[in-house]
């Protein structure tokens, strides 16, 4: 930025100029010797196919000479200036890119694909810098234009920047000698835990000791219906991680603003009804546990972001930074169907859900951390009839079959008295109060089904043999009304619960 002074001498910013005489980044040289090169060793394209498309090349012509060497390559016909100009003349563009003349001269260029790797990363990163100077022309463009919304402006932006980052992230082959010492080294630190989990612990042991705990790069996502305490069990898990095991965590909260999940945290932690909170009508002991119990909350590794409708793009960035600077180990989501693609094109919400599905696999993938997601479920839970119908399948997943096949692990959440079921049809089991946790894809490990005891008026998660009963118990400090100042500051059993009209269910 420049400054200069206008007709009555204030000085005002002027924009940065810009050339557009420039020419665009290429490497003309490189693009010839790379296509002559493929043309003189039979195993040069399996080199560099990753690296290049007919797009990466400046010259149109060059890009056609590139998709007939694509084309012989899937066939697996051999791949010379005797079949590269049939095929040519198959598509009809022989004449177009020089006639045979210019395919023997591009041959005649070089002498081996010594160095054909080099060269076409040199081309892709040209092909790179184009597109992003195509994408800044294109916004520069609409920013100019006075009737641009710039909010949608700025979630186009976003999306073709993503697209256009999208077609470089490749990882290189590795050899197995450095991933055999980090699976032993993996091996060692698991084999270090009293416990014998593997990764991060949710607080839930029966469903630690499925999983070995949250493991790292994995997309974990949990699904229910609503109303069957999706939000509860994330608040739950960030809970015990953050509180009890110290694991940072992230939460980005797409539906509830970040005082309002304070709020249920506040709930959870302190076992004070929702409506008392959301009110202020707390009793005497009940402001003393609140000041009590609330201190767990302080310093807690837990990072909130309340962002709505989260584009893929600027999770990513978020989720980069918080795992650089603060540490994080696992991140939630609440939840998978309100995150957006934007910017980008698609033909149903299917598919802009399996492109969010995907680039969340593959974030976990690139920050190496457990990714949970919450899903929601179909309607399709209803319309069964049956007791043991009620119970969710994997089919049952919302919008994208892409979910199922890009987690690597999916739970779901199911209360049977939701659906007046009260009693375990085989088992005879209780289920008032009970939550199953159903593991019903797990891609390196074992499926299975872990009851925890859910208290709604807390909207809490826990495990069953955390604590008796809590309807059960009647505190005589309760009954005979003592909440004298010297009282010791009060637990949940000095007190009657709630009813469930204060239920925090989500």
């Amino acid at each position: 930025m420049e400054e200069k002074k206008s007709y009555k001498g204030k000085k005002t910013t002027s924009l940065p100029s810009i050339d557009y005489s420039k020419v665009p980044p290429q490497a003309l040289d490189l693009e010839e010797s790379v296509l002559g090169a493929l043309m003189l060793e039979k195993d040069a394209y399996a080199r560099v196919n990753e690296l290049l498309s007919s797009a990466s090349f400046y010259k149109d012509i060059h890009g056609k000479i590139y998709t007939a060497i694509t084309n012989l390559a899937v066939q697996n016909a051999p791949v010379d200036m005797y079949t590269v100009t049939e095929e040519l003349r198959k598509m009809g563009v022989l004449d177009e890119i020089g006639g045979p003349y210019y395919i023997a001269e591009l041959t005649s260029k070089v002498s081996s694909a010594a160095h054909i790797e080099y060269h076409a990363r040199i081309i892709a990163q040209k092909y790179m810098a184009r597109e992003l100077i195509r994408v800044a022309a294109s916004i520069e463009s609409k920013a100019f234009d006075e009737k641009t919304d710039v909010d949608d402006l700025m979630e186009e932006a976003e999306g073709m920047l993503f697209e256009v980052s999208q077609r470089n992230v490749k990882k290189e082959v590795v050899q197995i000698n450095p991933i055999i010492q980090e699976a032993l080294r993996r091996i060692q630190e698991a084999s270090k835990q009293a416990d014998g989990y593997s990764g991060l612990q949710s607080g839930f042991h029966r469903l630690d000791k499925i999983t070995s705990g949250w493991q790292d790069s994995d997309l974990i996502v949990i699904a229910a219906r609503p109303a069957m305490g999706k939000t509860a069990l994330v608040i739950s898990m960030a809970k015990n991680m953050a509180v009890d095991f110290r694991y940072p965590v992230a939460i980005f909260s797409l539906e509830m603003s970040n005082v309002q999940l304070v709020n249920r945290l506040i709930v959870n932690v302190c076992e004070i009804s929702g409506n008392k909170i959301k009110n202020g009508q707390l009793e005497h002991h009940e402001w003393k546990q609140l000041d009590h119990k609330i201190n767990a909350l302080y310093d807690a590794p837990i990072y909130i972001d309340d962002t709505p409708s989260l584009s893929v793009l600027e999770l990513r960035t978020k989720a980069r930074r918080l795992v650089r600077e603060h540490g994080v180990k696992v991140i939630f989501i609440d939840y998978l169907q309100l995150m957006n693609a934007s910017g980008m094109n698609f033909y149903s919400r299917q598919e802009e859900v399996s492109i969010i599905s995907r680039s969340l696999k593959g974030l976990a993938k690139e920050l190496d951390i457990p990714i949970i997601a919450l899903s929601q479920l179909n309607r399709s839970v209803e319309s069964r009839t049956a007791a043991d119908g009620k119970v969710p399948q994997l089919s049952d997943l919302r919008e994208s079959g892409a979910i199922e096949q890009d987690a690597d692990i999916v739970c779901f959440i199911h209360r049977p008295e939701i659906y007046k079921i009260t009693e375990d049809p085989v088992t005879h089991k209780d289920m008032r109060g009970i939550a199953q946790i159903i593991v019903a894809k797990h891609r390196n490990g074992a499926i299975g089904t872990v009851d925890l005891r859910f208290k709604s008026e807390f909207a809490r998660f826990m495990n069953e043999d955390d604590e008796t009963n809590p309807y059960e118990i009647i505190s005589s400090k309760a009954v005979n009304g003592s909440n004298s100042q010297n009282d010791q500051v009060p637990t949940s059993t000095d007190y009657v619960l709630p009813s469930s009209g204060d239920d925090l269910i989500y």
